[in-house]
């Protein structure tokens, strides 16, 4: 697949994209915490949760770096796609300073990055197109 233009994305691979992109919104950027003006997501929350929420947060990580995989993403970018979210995953199993971690970080918005660059497109191309 060409890279630099959407011209070549068939519709469903436009829909893993936003699928990818809803979820890092979702997990890392949700909701701006007022006074603040801080963005967090599902993934600051369930960090809170011991373990559990850490390896929550993990497996949506991994649905993402699949629906990269699944798209044609180099073996390279996927490698530091895993990167990130293997950070992700070992800031945040430090009690309340890996909480403060997931909340700067947002290794799902970084992969998401790295998809959209590979396509050479921002998410404001990809919510104009049809």
């Amino acid at each position: 697949m060409p890279t630099g233009s959407t011209t070549y994305l068939t519709p469903a691979e436009l829909a893993r994209i936003r699928r990818a992109v809803g979820l890092a919104r979702l997990m890392d950027t949700a909701v701006r915490l007022p006074v603040i003006g801080v963005r967090i997501g599902a993934d600051s929350v369930l960090g809170l949760i011991p373990a559990v929420g850490d390896i929550a947060g993990s497996l949506i990580g991994l649905f993402i770096i699949d629906e990269a995989r699944r798209l044609g993403i180099p073996t390279h970018k996927l490698a530091r796609m895993a990167v990130n979210l293997g950070i992700d995953a070992a800031g945040g199993t430090v009690p309340l300073l890996g909480d403060l971690f997931d909340v700067y970080f947002k290794s799902h918005r970084r992969n998401v990055g790295i998809i959209l660059d590979h396509f050479g497109i921002s998410e404001d191309e990809l919510n104009r197109r049809i």
